[in-house]
């Protein structure tokens, strides 16, 4: 089945920036919608920016102008960079693959594990 890595997060001032990947294998990668989420403590996992195969995005509000979803189709790969991070931030990131560009979790088919990223002030 479908399998996403993720890498890339880490421990970074605020102001500061990270670049997330995601290494995707086992499904048809080009044919798919992929997106980054995102899940505080207690919190519900939520939407942060999605691209469907033709390369269209959509973000979350709040982190417009701040974060960019992209991917390398031909090394199955999914990234997003992120600049001028704020401890608000700070959330365990996922990526995933589903059949539409969607900012609702539920209808994504492959998940990976997560990459922790965290913004100190």
């Amino acid at each position: 089945q479908g399998q996403l890595v993720e890498s890339g997060g880490g421990s970074v001032q605020a102001g500061g920036s990270l670049r997330l990947s995601c290494a995707a294998s086992g499904y048809t990668y080009s044919s798919y919608s992929m997106g980054w989420f995102r899940q505080g403590l207690g919190l519900e996992r939520e939407g942060v920016a999605v691209i469907d195969a033709d390369g269209i995005t959509k973000y979350k509000d709040s982190v417009k102008g701040r974060f960019t979803i992209s991917k390398d189709n031909a090394k199955n790969t999914l990234y997003l960079q992120m600049t001028n991070l704020t401890p608000e931030t700070t959330a365990m990131y996922y990526c995933a693959a589903g059949l539409a560009a969607t900012m609702a979790h539920s209808e994504y088919s492959y998940w990976g594990q997560g990459t922790q990223v965290t913004v100190s002030s």
